[in-house]
């Protein structure tokens, strides 16, 4: 679980959890589907609770926040360019629907949960991390997502819960060639399918790594194109005709794989409250959930 990497004080921890990925995985699980009450499927409710559980058991956290995404279509990486996650199919309305359940679940555990219209979770997590940082707090985010590596600072971690154990930003940088602060740079070189963002053709996040090492940022690479080609490198020179015939795409690139910091209508006070006892109990007994399970959330 590697429990060392955080601090034994968790009032000097903030938890900051991309709850939308937590979602998405439960809902591609294969198996057999659950219903509700209303006899919906929450096959994918169910998943994200399990993690849920999972981490306030094991973990305990005093401080921290969920951050889901609703309105990809009304973006401002959307606006910015049209393309922007194109290659994603619009949420099925049942997977909407079971959406809104978690977010009800979180709120009746007395856990502060958000969501916004014009950004992504990305950025309200962003904005969470300046918000809250100090030199007594320790960050720590959830997420599957390399792009939220990139908010890594000093002791803060990246984890992807249930999957590996939590990353240090050396940890980042062994892991993905960059330290946290280049990953935008890296994703912006490289491009992103996953979030249909252009990059340079033929250069891979093994290349980027390779350029921001000998560059560190992108600014300082586009402002000495011409050393590109004396790099000991492969196709170093071929590198440099890239660079030089793409730097419109990078400069995009990077306005899209850039996490925005600045969100400021967010909630401060990230402490956990007193759960709404009655609405969990109709939010148990609408998904179905044992007395037993009940009364295990109440014990949280």
């Amino acid at each position: 679980m590697s429990k060392h990497l955080i601090t034994p004080d968790q009032q000097q921890c903030v938890w900051l959890v991309d709850a939308s990925i937590y979602v998405f995985r439960a809902w591609f699980v294969r198996g057999d589907t659950p219903y509700d009450l209303n006899h919906k499927p929450i096959n994918a409710v169910r998943g994200f609770l399990r993690f849920v559980y999972q981490l306030l058991s094991e973990q305990q956290p005093q401080r921290l926040a969920f951050a889901f995404d609703t309105h990809l279509q009304t973006s401002a990486r959307k606006t910015l360019y049209s393309a922007y996650k194109a290659n994603r199919s619009a949420a099925p309305e049942e997977l909407k629907y079971q959406f809104q359940l978690c977010r009800a679940f979180i709120s009746a555990l007395g856990l502060t949960e958000s969501a916004s219209q014009h950004h992504e979770a990305d950025d309200l997590i962003g904005s969470w991390a300046k918000q809250q940082r100090s030199a007594e707090r320790q960050i720590i985010i959830l997420s599957g997502d390399k792009d939220l590596a990139q908010l890594v600072q000093q002791t803060d971690l990246w984890w992807d819960f249930g999957r590996r154990k939590p990353l240090t930003d050396g940890g980042i940088k062994t892991h993905f060639g960059v330290w946290p602060q280049q990953i935008a740079d890296q994703l912006a070189l490289a491009g992103d399918k996953a979030d249909n963002i252009p990059g340079v053709p033929g250069i891979g996040m093994a290349t980027a790594a390779k350029l921001l090492k000998r560059f560190g940022d992108i600014d300082q690479l586009l402002a000495n194109i011409p050393l590109i080609g004396s790099m000991q490198v492969r196709g170093a020179k071929r590198l440099q005709q890239l660079i030089t015939e793409h730097q419109d795409t990078i400069r995009l690139a990077r306005q899209l794989t850039q996490i925005n910091c600045q969100i400021n209508d967010l909630p401060d006070d990230l402490r956990r409250q007193p759960k709404q006892t009655e609405k969990l109990a109709q939010l148990c007994e609408q998904l179905q959930l044992s007395e037993a399970q009940y009364k295990q959330w109440l014990a949280l």
